[in-house]
């Protein structure tokens, strides 16, 4: 048996999602959960959900978090880390608060939450705090004794996130025709969001052109791009695009879009592209649309060789990645010195969000950081 890796004081570990449809009588009731309260009529709702549709209305990333959920309950125990690991989605069933719900009749009473998202942003961090917040004050309406939430840091630079992804640009590469390998230019690809989320993302110090979000996915890209060229000898030339856009068209959001730039690549002579999906965890319904069946079908009409590489998934390396960070956040909880695995130039985030991180429109409250209601 391997040595036991001290957890205290944490008594679990809750992984965090989105979540998603897993059938056509779904996919309508989910998009109403993730659009509730911006009135948007049922009809509309049909038309967005044709993307689901196409995939007999279910998305993969439940599937993909049942997958995380067992790698990590199974890397935690070959490596003698006992932390019970349970899972809820903000919008579709596991429900936040059911699970919440769960954990605090099994007896936790002090929580760390693994979100799947990587990066700084109000939708990938901001607002899984003031879920959790949303779902804390349902607990407490209800008599619960409410217990102590954490988050785990953003791992975007951890080696263990990013490792998986340098393997799968290889892997792309690879399995291009050789004549046009070494002149494939990679197109790192990630959520576009309206500029002014952007501006804002990160801690206050870090506001400005692009925020934290644009600099931590040049960061990361710029590592994978790095390894890449140590290990082929070619140095292939890369950008950081955008895909998913939605909302209102007269709001700017960040640019180029992924088919918007194979055309420009294309016209630029560009003998093929590699699309590596750098700013999602797993192949959920925006990767498998809007990369997988959208960007390949204009790569196709433009005639341009392209190979889309793998996501992060349950990698056990990323697995191996969270049981790490666990165990830098229980160790510096107990007042003990820790050294903080993060690559790149940027070093690693921040253990609890400051006040002014990633600002709401509208402020609600948001649990798990400085601001928290809960303490």
């Amino acid at each position: 048996m391997p040595d036991a890796l001290d957890a205290s004081p944490y008594d679990a570990l809750l992984l965090l999602s989105f979540g998603g449809p897993e059938g056509p009588d779904d996919v309508v009731p989910f998009l109403e959960n993730v659009t509730r309260g911006r009135g948007i009529p049922k009809e509309r709702l049909k038309e967005v959900g044709r993307h689901y549709f196409l995939f007999g209305g279910v998305s993969p990333i439940n599937d993909q978090n049942r997958a995380l959920l067992a790698a990590l309950r199974e890397d935690f125990a070959d490596h003698g880390l006992d932390l019970p690991v349970y899972w809820g989605n903000r919008n579709w069933a596991p429900y936040l608060t059911d699970t919440l719900r769960e954990m605090v009749r099994d007896g936790r009473r002090r929580i760390l939450v693994l979100a799947t998202s990587a990066y700084a942003s109000y939708s990938g961090c901001r607002q899984y705090r003031e879920n959790l917040a949303d779902s804390l004050a349902a607990l407490q309406a209800e008599g619960l004794d409410l217990p102590k939430i954490e988050k785990l840091r953003h791992y975007f630079n951890h080696p263990g996130f990013v490792e998986p992804m340098v393997e799968g640009v290889l892997q792309s590469l690879a399995s291009l025709p050789g004549d046009v390998r070494d002149g494939a230019h990679l197109a790192f690809t990630t959520h576009s969001i309206p500029l002014s989320a952007a501006d804002t993302s990160g801690p206050v110090e870090e506001h400005g052109d692009g925020g934290a979000y644009v600099r931590q996915h040049l960061d990361v890209a710029g590592l994978i791009a790095d390894a890449v060229r140590e290990r082929t000898g070619v140095d292939h030339p890369w950008q950081l695009v955008y895909q998913s856009r939605s909302g209102a068209p007269h709001i700017p959001w960040l640019e180029p879009d992924i088919c918007d730039h194979l055309e420009e690549r294309h016209a630029a002579g560009v003998p093929a592209v590699v699309m590596a999906p750098i700013g999602f965890v797993s192949d959920h319904m925006e990767v498998l649309y809007d990369l997988d069946t959208e960007a390949k079908a204009k790569a196709e009409e433009l005639g341009l060789p392209v190979r889309r590489s793998a996501t992060v998934g349950a990698d056990p390396r990323f697995a191996a990645a969270i049981r790490d960070l666990v165990r830098e956040r229980a160790a510096a909880e107990r007042g003990q010195e820790v050294t903080r695995c993060a690559l790149g130039a940027l070093g690693a985030s921040h253990d609890l969000c400051p006040v002014g991180c990633c600002p709401a429109r509208a402020p609600r409250p948001a649990a798990a950081g400085a601001d928290s209601p809960y303490a």
